[in-house]
């Protein structure tokens, strides 16, 4: 599903954000990856997506060398990978509904396939009620749930979540997590970037450490 070999990035200066990383995440997994803040974690992120090419090494998602996506092509490849940033990231001048709906528009979906997959995954999030709320009478959990749901509207084989948790409280952090194990547990692949060692510690998953660039574990979870 994912693979990297011996990827390096460096920006102007020369220093490396990544250095030198090897992983291979299996179709299904649920990954967490933690490390102090610059340890290359967003890097990594920001890689998948496309977002900028490696220095050195090779990137494959889904069997397929990303470095050789042109930039036209760059779109389409995302609609494969669903994102969960820290901040939201929601349109505040339209409401939850609409909200979910643009991701579907992107792709220029039918109106009645998206009146339907929009109604289902705010259902499945628990938000069903909220569909004509704007973001700002929402809660932070609330808001996070409506960006879960976004991401996952059109059925990515993938989803980043960067710090998911990060503006939220304990109770909705474990609300989010619960989320993202469910959506998991159907199938999609989920990695999690994340300094918070009491979720990663709250739930048997596979953790892969960074520092100063470098891979320093990949901690398997255990063994029911």
């Amino acid at each position: 599903m994912i693979r990297l070999e011996n990827v390096s990035k460096s920006y102007e200066k020369g220093v490396p954000a990544l250095n030198d990383v090897s992983l291979h995440i299996k179709p299904g997994e649920f990954v967490f990856v933690t490390g102090p803040s610059g340890s290359g974690k967003s890097t990594l992120m920001k890689l998948l997506l496309h977002e900028f090419t490696p220095t050195s090494g090779k990137i494959f998602v889904n069997g397929k060398d990303i470095a050789n996506i042109r930039h036209k092509g760059v779109p389409f490849y995302r609609r494969n990978i669903g994102v969960v940033f820290q901040d939201f990231r929601l349109l505040p001048d339209r409401n939850v509904f609409e909200n979910v709906a643009f991701a579907m528009k992107v792709i220029e979906a039918p109106k009645k396939e998206i009146k339907d997959k929009v109604s289902h995954v705010l259902a499945t999030v628990g938000l069903a009620s909220k569909y004509r709320s704007y973001p700002r009478q929402l809660s932070g959990g609330e808001q996070q749930r409506v960006a879960i749901a976004r991401a996952i509207v059109n059925v990515p084989k993938i989803i980043l979540a960067d710090e998911p948790t990060g503006n939220l409280d304990i109770n909705n952090a474990r609300e989010i997590m619960r989320l993202l194990d469910d959506i998991n547990k159907g199938g999609t692949t989920v990695l999690v970037v994340t300094h918070n060692l009491d979720i990663v510690h709250s739930m048997n998953k596979r953790v892969i450490s960074i520092k100063n660039g470098c891979l320093v574990s990949d901690v398997a979870p255990e063994e029911d």
